[in-house]
């Protein structure tokens, strides 16, 4: 066997190229308005508090509520996309982002801006296993990684837009006007959508499946959920991705303010190194381990240990308030934590033929998103609970970590294997593949 087949392309295999990357940036395009949408609570959060005159527990309820129904989409949504295609629910997901972003604007209530809240976190999650199963059909498999690497780093760009652009708005134009402006995007991409967003390449069109019920549901939620590799992803994505996540959707900018005293410009400079921070290591994370496939779970269990040294340091302060280069070394490490979720994809992904990894994505991505929920909610009841006592309120960030890493370390052994074997499989299949 010739060492270029690795690369050549496979019969069938989608060209890629120019018509690929315009259609393509189309569906990241909804992907970045939906991150923006998301994570706009995360420089709003005091502004909510005063607005809707709420306590800590009820303010972390609006990203609760929002991560809840994003996690409970993710299987549901990878069905969907199966069935009526990437176009149809990605327009269905803008509808549905931007509708929520504009209700929020006009909240008169705090029961009204959570249904706006949940409504958004509807639309969210239709968007990034869209993008990815828009990748597989638009690229060459060998480009996968790439592609999703890619996804992600415009997703934090959204994120960064939120920090940098929707947090001046909202202190210079106020809440109305910052979030009804913001919907805006959500309209633009949604046209975007209908007019140029192509399922697939022509002549590409995948084989029609007719409709097998709920038992063929159940029995691929069932099979993705047997092996060890989706099982492995979800508790790499649920134990890495969560500290960053809560920082910048909800409790950042509150701990940086109230805990450590800075000022809102400051503490919004941090979270745009946070940012900043992911979408620098995300390359570096993306090149590593494409050229050493062996270092996904040493590069995961790296980043929940460094960020767990750094949270516990900050959170142990002797001071009054943490020094100024130790939160920077923080947020630095903070950003590690998107692209080291990203790695579970990495262990679904060859767990599971074709025919399952909508499913088996769909499952993976709803680790972190538990995890985000689970620690909002604790660090809002414990802030209440003890007077806004953030060191205590964040070792909540400890708990879920001990119990991520105990399934990763459970997991690890019975997942590698599995992948050899089929890995072994791949290499007789491929040996009697006629040239």
């Amino acid at each position: 066997m010739s060492a270029p087949l690795r690369n050549a392309t496979l019969p069938g295999d989608p060209p890629g190229g120019r018509p690929a990357v315009a259609v393509w940036s189309v569906g990241v395009a909804v992907y970045f308005v939906a991150v923006i949408f998301r994570t706009s609570l995360g420089v709003a959060g005091l502004d909510a508090a005063d607005r809707f005159h709420i306590n800590a527990s009820a303010l972390s309820t609006f990203s609760i509520l929002q991560l809840l129904v994003y996690a409970g989409m993710q299987i549901p949504v990878g069905l969907l996309v199966d069935r009526l295609g990437t176009k149809k629910v990605l327009s269905i997901g803008a509808v549905l982002f931007t509708v929520g972003q504009l209700g929020f604007a006009f909240s008169p209530s705090y029961g009204a801006a959570l249904a706006s809240r949940a409504l958004l976190g509807c639309g969210d999650a239709m968007t990034f296993i869209s993008v990815l199963r828009l990748g597989t059909r638009w690229f060459p498999a060998r480009r996968g990684p790439l592609v999703a690497q890619l996804a992600g780093l415009v997703g934090m760009a959204g994120n960064l837009v939120s920090t940098l652009v929707l947090a001046r708005l909202l202190h210079g134009i106020g809440w109305t006007p910052a979030f009804a402006g913001s919907a805006l995007a959500g309209a633009v991409v949604l046209v975007l959508t209908l007019l140029f967003l192509k399922d697939h390449p022509e002549g590409q069109e995948p084989e029609p499946s007719p409709h097998q019920g709920a038992a063929y549901v159940r029995r691929q939620i069932a099979a993705a959920w047997r092996e060890p590799g989706t099982r492995l992803g979800l508790w790499v994505h649920f134990t890495t991705q969560f500290p960053a996540m809560v920082f910048l959707l909800l409790w950042g900018l509150p701990f940086l303010v109230e805990a450590q005293g800075l000022s809102r410009a400051t503490a919004g400079e941090l979270l745009t190194l946070v940012v900043l921070s992911n979408m620098v290591i995300g390359l570096v994370y993306g090149q590593v381990i494409a050229r050493h496939h062996g270092a996904r779970l040493p590069l995961a269990l790296g980043t929940v240990g460094a960020t767990t040294l750094l949270w516990a340091v900050t959170l142990a302060y002797p001071g009054e308030h943490a020094p100024m280069w130790l939160l920077v070394v923080l947020c630095a490490v903070l950003g590690a934590c998107g692209p080291a979720s990203m790695i579970g994809f990495d262990f679904a992904r060859p767990a599971n033929p074709p025919e399952r990894q909508g499913t088996a994505s769909g499952i993976t991505n709803m680790g972190g998103f538990v995890a985000s929920m689970t620690t909002l909610l604790a660090i809002g009841v414990l802030l209440d609970a003890t007077g806004d006592d953030y060191t205590v309120a964040f070792s909540a960030v400890f708990v879920l970590q001990a119990v991520g890493i105990s399934q990763i370390l459970r997991l690890r052994g019975r997942a590698a294997r599995r992948e050899r074997e089929r890995l072994v499989a791949s290499r007789v299949e491929t040996v009697h593949v006629p040239a």
